[in-house]
């Protein structure tokens, strides 16, 4: 019932011409965020990607910063991570979550990840700086990476325990499903088959791989239309479908965790802004936004009540 009053305001505020349905946030009274003299009336954009981990720390960002007392502009939503990206470089957004992983490969070209957690924070941390003007705050320790998932019976099947199992699937049954941006990224699908030995084509043919949304690509796996999928390792579908996660043996993927980026000029202006998400990253961790990520994807809520509802639980609203 939650939901469904969510939606209709939604589309009421939409039909009134007030604010478009993704921009909706529900009202918030502060908790141990309270109210910043410095952050009163300061226009604060905030951005994110369009899948369901994203939009939930974007709404979580918004209503955090409302909580404070920022005037704060939802562009929430974005489709890819390059545009969600451009926007904040070029100065048309303040803030969204990024990964430590998608900052180091994609965006500043390098091609080595650092498997420690803190020194691949802090170097993607100094670069981005220097070379973008993109301040990173202290990353929260959920780590949103990718690995293959298969379905209990395929791993059973196959004696799948770790990603360099592939191998002992024959290459008729080596079938995957991989979404549409990570397909061809080097921290992605093609640069995953590389560091492991496997060549597109050859060892996994072309007719092998499904290209698919994000929302449909879990399902798919669990219905057995690819033997093999690449998955996020927080999504909260993986515990619905009860799908086996492959252990990233050769280390290919990079570690990563979540952290607030901002342009510098709005963390220099309002470094109260890092103390207001301090607290909210060091409670972000894997099984948390597993729980979170599942509330939209498999129970069907609200990314933004979802945000609302765990920012309450933990007491950062009221």
């Amino acid at each position: 019932m939650r939901v469904l009053m969510a939606v209709l305001l939604l589309v009421a505020v939409t039909a009134c011409g007030l604010r478009p349905a993704s921009s909706f946030v529900p009202p918030v009274e502060p908790g141990s965020i309270r109210p910043v003299p410095g952050l009163e009336g300061a226009r604060i954009r905030v951005t994110s990607k369009e899948f369901t981990e994203q939009l939930v720390l974007g709404k979580i960002a918004v209503l955090a910063l409302t909580a404070a007392g920022a005037d704060v502009a939802d562009q929430t939503n974005v489709q890819g991570s390059v545009n969600a990206r451009a926007s904040l470089t070029r100065g048309d957004a303040d803030l969204m979550w990024e990964y430590t992983g998608t900052g180091w490969i994609t965006y500043l070209g390098q091609a080595k990840p650092i498997p420690d957690r803190t020194r691949q924070y802090e170097a993607v941390r100094d670069l981005d700086l220097r070379e973008n003007g993109i301040v990173w705050l202290p990353p929260a320790p959920l780590n949103n990476s990718y690995t293959i998932g298969v379905t209990r019976a395929t791993a059973e099947r196959y004696g799948l325990r770790k990603i360099s199992d592939m191998t002992k699937v024959p290459v008729a049954q080596r079938t995957f499903c991989v979404d549409h941006e990570t397909f061809g990224r080097d921290d992605g699908f093609l640069g995953m088959l590389r560091g492991y030995g496997l060549t597109y084509g050859e060892e996994v043919p072309r007719g092998n791989v499904r290209r698919l949304s994000v929302g449909v690509l879990y399902n798919s796996v669990a219905s057995g239309q690819c033997t093999l999928g690449m998955v996020t390792t927080t999504d909260g579908r993986i515990k619905a479908l009860d799908l086996v996660l492959l252990e990233d043996d050769r280390h290919f993927f990079p570690l990563y965790n979540a952290a607030v980026t901002l342009r510098r000029p709005v963390a220099d202006a309002h470094p109260e802004i890092a103390r207001i998400f301090a607290p909210i990253s060091a409670r972000l961790t894997d099984d948390v936004m597993r729980a979170l990520n599942a509330q939209v994807d498999v129970d069907g809520d609200v990314p933004v009540l979802v945000a609302r509802d765990w920012l309450r639980s933990q007491g950062f609203v009221k």
